[in-house]
């Protein structure tokens, strides 16, 4: 690293007036480690895309926010089932979980530190609500949310000696993000690991972050298994540095890595965020969703028995928080065009005991139905045609609130002892490691009945929340945004457009429309209020509550090739609300915009 070797010979120039001397190779050698064994990330954007974005905010704000995006919100926000318990019960539980694993991480750390006995055991003893707090939202109406404070970044003390550089795993981006939020490393996120790694041993955790390639492509290119020897050699040795994350302890052997298609890679002990990972934990009590969906719920303000439309709604946090806000009493419709994501939708309505919300597999798009839309009713009573689908639904069943298929001998496994069940070659193996890593295809359902909707009638919703797919460049932690280009941008702002139109039809006069985003790209924010105001007189901003978040942004973006781009306009500004991911809410980057629709011209 050019750092270290800048800092001695700044040291040397100066030696007269310190009277300090040069340090020693060795000195320099730790120098140069301590920056490379750290987690100093910078998120790269298309050139274009950056030049935007620094239009938008100005060059530092936008800094601020693409250093906020490499790193998670340091607590972790639950949203309490109020229909089965109490947030002070949830609080306690909470407690107990947390005051048991520091227990037994403790218990752990014991067997391989017998010196630190005594450190470890106040440790322990010391643990409150203080040292680790969990607390409920202040915020007027959410008193339902917790915060489960998490801490970092963290100074890792990693095992690197001279000429001894640490065992070391690399993990792929999105493993990486995962375990930034408190995930552990599975098998199928490693890419590299070192030669002689046996289970048991204590490993660095390293990203592979894309990289440019041939024709403008991106990719890791780190073939899988591949040695890493701790030399300048090992592939992305150089862009690696300052992407550790932490270390921790392998549960399989290297040739176990590289063998099984599934499981725990890598015990991560020592982070660089220290958050609480809330997986299987109290399921139907609690749910674990960013601060600003909670609000969009609220700003939605939904009233017992009115009838509501969630327009792409998989996997359902925010139709679920809609049907607990109206005391599970009315009608929460929710749809998504991809038919696993609807079952999604149904399990986690029956894991939160709620009976108002019911799923469709439908594109948004397409929400309107085309004959009303006409206004042709096919059907004399006004109920919207619906059509039953399923993969398997012969054998599909419903069992403790979610689908499932029941064993058959095709869907047996073959037991390697026994040597009975159908024989599953290699190849179908590795088939169903890329299903468990990239998700099933649209070929590929679960399996499972889910209700096929043809449309909806024109305004026959009291309320209707988009909360549109969009570039999620406001999620974090984020370690890569390059795949974005203005091209995408552009055609994600008119791909809501078309949604945004398919709203204003089904939403009644005198309805409420919400439109969210997770993004921080003001051509799917503020160009998309722009066009909904300019295209349908009838609609107008609302305030919103609650209010926690800043600003919109005020003005046009003109491009070099000619694109035009308008904004709010002065006084609109304070009647969206914008969450900046660099702001002191420490929340993702969304965007939240309420309409209050007037009288409809014929």
């Amino acid at each position: 690293m050019k750092g270290g070797r800048v800092f001695v010979e700044a040291i040397n120039r100066n030696r007269s007036f310190s009277g300090r001397p040069p340090p020693s190779p060795s000195q320099i050698l730790l120098m140069d480690q301590s920056e490379r064994y750290c987690y100093n990330p910078i998120l790269r954007w298309n050139p274009q895309v950056e030049e935007y974005f620094s239009k938008a905010y100005g060059p530092e704000a936008f800094s601020r926010i693409s250093k906020a995006l490499t790193r998670p919100s340091c607590y972790s926000c639950i949203r309490v089932n109020t229909l089965r318990t109490t947030t002070e019960s949830i609080i306690e539980k909470i407690l107990e979980i947390q005051h048991e694993k520091k227990l037994q991480d403790a218990l752990k750390n014991l067997h391989t530190n017998d010196d630190k006995s005594v450190e470890i055991s106040e440790s322990v003893n010391s643990f409150t609500s203080e040292t680790s707090p969990v607390f409920k939202c202040q915020i007027p109406g959410l008193d339902y949310v917790v915060f489960i404070q998490g801490s970092g970044p963290h100074d890792i003390q990693y095992d690197y000696q001279q000429d001894r550089p640490p065992k070391e795993v690399i993990v792929s981006r999105k493993c990486a993000e995962a375990v930034l939020r408190g995930a552990q490393v599975y098998v199928p996120g490693i890419l590299a690991c070192s030669a002689h790694v046996e289970k048991g041993d204590k490993v660095a955790v390293s990203v592979g972050v894309e990289q440019p390639g041939r024709n403008g492509e991106w990719a890791t290119g780190i073939t899988r298994g591949i040695v890493l020897q701790g030399l300048k050699t090992d592939p992305q040795y150089i862009e690696r540095d300052g992407l550790y994350i932490g270390q921790g302890v392998t549960a399989l052997s290297r040739a176990g890595i590289f063998r099984d298609l599934s499981g725990l890679g890598v015990d991560m002990t020592d982070r660089v965020f220290r958050l609480t990972s809330f997986n299987d934990v109290l399921k139907g009590d609690i749910f674990l969703q960013n601060l600003p969906s909670i609000i969009t719920a609220h700003v939605l303000d939904p009233q017992q028995g009115e009838r509501i439309l969630d327009m792409c709604a998989a996997p359902g946090g925010k139709t679920t928080a809609i049907a607990s806000l109206m005391k599970d009493k009315g009608e929460v419709i929710a749809v998504d065009r991809s038919h696993n994501k609807v079952l999604e939708i149904h399990n986690l309505a029956a894991e939160l005991g709620l009976n108002s919300i019911t799923a469709y597999k439908l594109d948004a798009l397409k929400a309107v139905h085309r004959n009303k839309l006409n206004g042709t009713v096919t059907q004399s009573s006004g109920e919207d045609k619906i059509n039953q689908t399923s993969q398997h639904a012969e054998s599909a069943s419903f069992v403790n609130g979610k689908f499932s298929s029941p064993t058959t001998e095709d869907n047996k496994i073959y037991d390697e002892k026994t040597k009975k069940g159908p024989y599953t070659s290699k190849a179908e193996l590795r088939k169903q490691i890329r299903r468990m890593k990239n998700g099933p295809g649209k070929n590929q359902m679960t399996g499972g009945r889910v209700n096929k909707c043809e449309g909806f009638s024109p305004n026959s919703f009291d309320r209707v929340l988009l909360d549109a797919p969009c570039s999620a460049l406001g999620l974090r932690p984020r370690l890569f945004a390059a795949e974005e280009t203005i091209e995408s941008l552009r055609r994600h702002g008119k791909y809501q457009q078309r949604m945004f139109d398919q709203a204003v039809q089904l939403v009644r006069s005198g309805g409420v429309i919400v439109y969210s985003t997770c993004t921080i790209n003001p051509g799917e924010n503020e160009a998309l209020v722009r066009y909904a105001l300019d295209t349908y007189k009838f609609l107008s901003l609302a305030e919103q509550h609650p209010r926690i978040g800043g600003p919109g942004l005020v003005g046009l973006y003109e491009s070099s090739d000619g694109y035009f781009e308008e904004w709010l306009k002065p006084g609109e500004e304070d009647l969206v609300q914008r969450f900046d991911p660099s702001g002191p809410h420490d929340t993702i980057g969304f965007f939240i915009a309420k309409f209050n629709v007037g009288p409809k011209e014929a």
